[in-house]
């Protein structure tokens, strides 16, 4: 049952893409404070509060991180997993906390429109942001498709919304200049509450973890495609799953022929067990073999 080598792959592809979002961070909070100095623009000050709650986050991720990823011990026989999943619970905290303060920065633009000074500035800082998120997502994404892993989806939608929100701030600029002026308002709100509803997927994702909720019903059908595919596997009962971080945990009972010795059953097992860690590794099975006579006893 080893997962040393995807668990290691996962390892080395999170912490890359947690480093390159904390650098990417930094230098957009920089680059938006100055920007809001400025133009004393609402929409700059909604991207500049959501680049630094993104800045925090990516660097709380990388301290969690380094327990999320530490192997198990006497204590923690079933590994650190589930520190990732307590990581995105906070990440949807800080989230819905910076979405409520814009929202009410928002409805005061609203109430009280201002014309943007110096836009240019604005403009040209939003452009540079735009391209350096946009990269930042295109990695995560990669990552994310090669792991799995909440904390850097958590990460990911904070940038995926910064996306969003820099294009909103390009638009509530030109419109803010004699055009709409409630158009600086109006953008910092819709972020707000795109980061809302971003936050509650979070949530749900981490708490169906914490709560050892099955794996999905595609993951659940292959594991017993595998397993029937098998000649000498006559059937399966009792399948139980859930997942702890990147690793999966997967146990059944195997149901075998009566007459088959000890040491055909167990490779029977290894045989099922490398064919369903080729699929869904990292991941670890454990298989109780019964002879087909005691299941239909049962």
């Amino acid at each position: 049952m080893s997962t040393s080598t995807s668990t290691d792959e996962y390892a080395y592809w999170v912490k890359i893409a947690a480093i390159l979002s904390t650098t990417t961070a930094f230098i957009l909070v920089a680059l938006k404070l100055y920007a809001w100095f400025v133009t004393d623009s609402s929409a700059i000050l909604a991207s500049t509060t959501d680049s630094m709650l993104d800045l925090f986050s990516s660097i709380m991720g990388i301290v969690i991180l380094r327990f999320a990823l530490a192997p198990a011990d006497k204590k923690h026989t079933f590994g650190h997993g589930k520190a990732e999943s307590l990581a995105g619970l906070v990440q949807a905290s800080f989230v819905l906390g910076s979405a409520i303060l814009l929202i009410f920065n928002g409805v005061s633009r609203v109430l009280n429109p201002q014309v943007i000074v110096h836009s240019s500035v604005a403009i040209w800082v939003t452009i540079i942001s735009l391209v350096l998120t946009l990269m930042l997502v295109a990695f995560q994404r990669y990552v994310i498709k090669r792991t799995g892993s909440i904390i850097i989806s958590g990460d990911a939608l904070h940038y995926q919304s910064d996306l969003l929100l820099n294009i909103g701030v390009l638009v509530a600029i030109v419109l803010s200049q004699g055009f709409w002026l409630q158009a600086d308002g109006v953008f910092t709100i819709l972020v707000a509450l795109y980061l809302v509803f971003g936050a509650g997927q979070i949530i749900v994702q981490s708490v169906s973890q914490l709560m050892d909720s099955q794996l999905s019903d595609n993951e659940l059908m292959l594991i017993k495609d595998i397993i029937k595919a098998h000649k000498k596997a006559i059937g399966i009962h009792e399948l139980r799953t859930r997942q702890s971080g990147a690793v999966k945990f997967i146990q059944f009972n195997l149901e075998l022929e009566n007459d088959l010795s000890l040491l055909e059953a167990h490779s029977i097992g290894d045989e099922i067990e490398s064919s369903i860690s080729n699929v869904l590794a990292p991941c670890e099975v454990f298989i109780h073999h019964e002879p087909s006579s005691e299941v239909i006893a049962d």
